[in-house]
């Protein structure tokens, strides 16, 4: 890599939390009189985005993040619409990267994209990156996913993509979907949970992978500094335990997105608590929908 611009040091200083406070896009009454962007970016820092897809565009509003390296950045998924024209994730995306290699350029920036899981609310936009130059789209697929983190060989290890001198830290996570992998980011201290963990309903397909993800992403988080757990969805309202119901497009009364490592902890014990019991479960701050019996 050619480097004109001055090396970014992202390792020497532990993460501090910063406080979101975003007004998150959430819908509008009426979808054909929505006025918001198709795309929400927010900047946590200046090396670091959080993109949320418009409820108008799909109901699913999925999160989105583009973090940046030396190296190169990565997308960490690509939404719940193929159209560039109604979705324009490659144009923001481009721009973004736009306006960080102005501020810092290199030659040869690459740009990764990666998934938290295979679901097509979170790989709908992958081919708007197909034909982009010096750019891989990692299949979100458990073949492709698991070979590329290496967790075919070892399911168990912790997987590491460095984007030049930030290095996120990659865990196979199955449990809402085989495929599913949690990334760490040493620079922010975001735990990126997918569908694992967020402020909604959280599906369950594989009930005793899901409580050895728990487990897992708990005594993962005590031995590093985790300044906010983040998920892709927003399904719960303000009303501890109750969400909004499914294909809502209007969702004024949101939590915030960002969780801590104590709600891992309940979900814990939900789980505990749930037992052998199928079903949907309701708690203060989600739903876990036991799908297996």
């Amino acid at each position: 890599m050619g480097v004109h611009g001055q090396w970014i040091d992202f390792v020497s200083e532990a993460p501090e939390p910063r406080v979101l406070e975003v007004d998150w896009i959430h819908g509008s009454p009426s979808a054909k009189h929505n006025t918001d962007p198709d795309i929400q970016v927010h900047a946590y820092d200046e090396h670091t985005f959080i993109l949320r897809q418009n409820k108008a565009v799909n109901y699913e509003a999925p999160f989105l993040f583009l973090i940046f390296g030396n190296a190169r950045a990565v997308l960490i998924d690509t939404g719940a619409t193929e159209s560039a024209e109604v979705f324009p994730l490659r144009r923001v995306v481009d721009e973004l990267v736009g306006r960080w290699l102005a501020g810092h350029p290199r030659s040869d920036y690459a740009l990764l994209v990666l998934h938290t899981h295979s679901h097509h609310d979170h790989v709908a936009g992958d081919a708007q990156f197909a034909e982009r130059p010096r750019t891989t789209v990692v299949g979100a697929d458990l073949d492709s996913a698991w070979t590329y983190f290496g967790f075919t060989e070892d399911p168990d290890r912790v997987a590491r993509v460095d984007l030049g001198g930030r290095v996120l830290e990659c865990l196979a996570t199955p449990g809402h979907d085989k495929a599913a992998v949690t990334y760490y980011d040493p620079y922010t201290g975001f735990l990126l949970t997918g569908d694992t963990v967020y402020p909604g309903r959280l599906y369950v397909e594989d009930w005793a992978a899901f409580g050895r993800t728990v487990d897992r992403l708990i005594a993962f988080a005590g031995t590093r500094t985790v300044t906010h757990v983040l998920g892709c969805h927003i399904e719960m309202t303000d009303q501890p335990g109750v969400d909004y119901p499914i294909r809502t497009t209007y969702q004024p009364d949101e939590p915030p997105l960002e969780m801590t490592v104590g709600h891992l902890r309940d979900i814990r014990a939900a789980i505990d608590e749930i037992g052998d019991r199928p079903g949907r479960h309701p708690f203060a701050g989600f739903v876990i929908c036991r799908e297996d019996g």
